[in-house]
């Protein structure tokens, strides 16, 4: 393959990645949208998305498009590849039922969050995340428990490359502050968002370190600020937090 066909394939590859990305911000699309979304003609649209629908990567209805169930299959394939998954999803679902609350498990890769799973206690808030999607690590509870054992170079590089985007007034947007955050939470062994990433709900997160002092991943329980107040908030569920880490940890240790 010469060089040309070789930077064709790939430029191939990032657009049809594009698309797909595109009918997830969306939801659905026609073909004049992504004409408009993007720099090319309608028959080059229509041609990719005519490929991605006999794939089963997209779906027709009428004159839209949306997302197929095949990259479902991807996913759950991808999310049982993750041994942290396998480990530590029952403790999260237990989690749940004993505190009431939506419990989480997140793991870092490419320098964002991405949720393997998500649990719901009786009294669960229901909220706009998903399992599989991706967020940012600087403005959730999660993600700094994560980041705060992360060596320093390597936390400076997630933020060159993904910023430190303002979701709510209490989101950390400058660097320095995000390292003393970073610091305090390596002291306590807990991180807290006080409406950092979504007005009206808090979260307490505890990481997920082996036995190699690697950080492979954090859970958490969130709710709203009305029930996430005082020594529970401070105490009670960092508690239970790191009690169900442990039994994680130990579990990664001797699988």
């Amino acid at each position: 393959m010469s060089n040309q066909q070789s930077s064709n394939a790939v430029k191939t590859a990032q657009t049809t990645f594009a698309i797909l990305e595109e009918l997830k911000q969306r939801h659905e699309a026609t073909v004049t949208e992504l004409t408009d979304a993007f720099d090319l003609s309608k028959s080059s649209i229509h041609n990719y998305l005519s490929t991605l629908e006999q794939d089963g990567y997209v779906v027709k209805e009428d004159k839209t498009y949306r997302i197929g169930l095949r990259l479902l299959d991807l996913g759950g394939q991808a999310r049982h590849r993750e041994r942290i998954y396998d480990i530590a999803k029952d403790e999260v679902t237990a989690l749940a039922e004993e505190t009431g609350e939506l419990a989480n498990l997140l793991v870092e890769q490419h320098g964002r969050g991405i949720y393997l799973h998500r649990a719901h206690g009786a009294d669960a808030v229901k909220t706009d995340s998903y399992i599989g999607q991706r967020v940012y690590l600087h403005n959730t509870a999660l993600g700094n428990a994560i980041l705060a054992h992360l060596p320093s170079d390597r936390v400076n590089e997630i933020i060159d490359q993904h910023g430190m985007p303002e979701t709510t007034e209490n989101t950390i947007t400058d660097r320095d502050d995000l390292f003393a955050r970073l610091e305090r939470i390596r002291e306590e062994d807990a991180a807290f968002d006080d409406e950092a990433r979504v007005k009206g709900l808090r979260c307490v997160a505890v990481p997920i370190v082996n036995n190699n002092d690697t950080i492979e991943g954090a859970i958490s329980v969130s709710g709203p600020t009305s029930r996430f107040q005082g020594e529970r908030y401070r105490e009670d569920l960092p508690a239970t937090l790191k009690s169900v880490a442990n039994v994680i940890e130990l579990n990664i240790t001797y699988t």
